[in-house]
């Protein structure tokens, strides 16, 4: 069930700050930081359950599956990116439909053409304005609960530049989507055109070694975005620290000091605690005479 909080926060104008999640190791250790909302990134998904480029190759099933898994095992509100939707306008009442049922609480779509590509990759192309204004109305009226926000991404600014992301995003806008991303903004200034034309809450993605500026939270959120997500910090990070301890195993043999998660406290993360509690309160006793 999608959770109140957020749409009260940005009704509110209030302001959320999004870790990437894309396993369940990610998701229980950004759960237990204490975020207001964590974000399943769909690059995280694709490189990390099928190994796969962030180019439309992950389906609404292997989505689905996913989201709900971190949604129902984690008790932060989860933003989850759809991609397009995953095709027309059935597909669009559909996927609504099954990310709500997964305790989703916002959803993002985006105006590429499908198959779409990583919104800071080359070779994206958007679909006409009046399409995706379409597949906005679509998504409202599939969700079951106000609390179920939809987000609505465009990926024209690269391509057609940051008017006509503009023009796009107020369309948008009054189609009633409940937040408003403009996709790879490419510098400080154009951030600031965003949230001068736009009035709706906004959402600014921090992606490093991408297109926009990172900068910090509180700097976007005085000019004026609502939601601020990192999708690449977790995934990023871990592939960073892999392929130092795997490089060192491989040159020396040996596992020196690298940086890393002391083991017990990983396990509590893990849940091991209710494990251990189990077996306290269920253990067969090991003292009693046979019958």
């Amino acid at each position: 069930m999608a959770h109140p909080s957020l749409r009260a926060a940005f009704q509110g104008g209030g302001f959320v700050l999004a870790p990437g999640v894309y396993d369940m190791i990610s998701a229980r250790i950004a759960d237990q930081a204490g975020f207001d909302a964590l974000y399943v990134t769909g690059y995280g998904i694709s490189a990390s359950y099928l190994g796969l480029p962030d180019a439309g190759l992950a389906s609404y099933t292997d989505m689905v599956g996913r989201v709900a898994q971190i949604a129902q095992g984690t008790g932060t509100p989860v933003i989850a990116d759809a991609d397009t939707g995953y095709g027309g306008l059935l597909n669009v009442a559909h996927t609504v439909r099954g990310y709500e049922a997964a305790g989703v609480t916002a959803i993002q779509l985006e105006d590429q053409v499908f198959p779409k590509k990583c919104g800071h990759t080359p070779g994206r192309r958007v679909i006409p304005t009046a399409e995706m204004v379409r597949k906005l109305q679509v998504a409202q009226e599939a969700r079951m609960s106000e609390d179920f926000l939809i987000i609505a991404r465009t990926d024209s600014r690269t391509a057609l530049g940051l008017d006509e992301a503009l023009r796009r995003a107020e369309a948008y806008a009054a189609a009633g989507a409940d937040l408003i991303f403009v996709e790879s903004p490419e510098s400080v200034d154009e951030l600031k055109a965003v949230a001068a034309r736009i009035d709706k809450p906004l959402v600014a993605n921090m992606v490093s070694g991408g297109l926009t500026p990172v900068l910090p939270a509180e700097e976007l959120q005085q000019i004026g975005y609502a939601l601020v997500i990192h999708p690449g910090l977790g995934f990023l990070a871990a592939g960073e620290a892999l392929r130092r301890s795997y490089g060192e195993l491989r040159a020396t043999g040996a596992v020196k000091q690298q940086p890393m998660h002391d083991f017990d406290a990983f396990c509590r993360s893990m849940g091991f605690e209710d494990v251990w509690e189990f077996d306290r309160r269920w253990a067969e006793p090991t003292d009693q005479a046979a019958e």
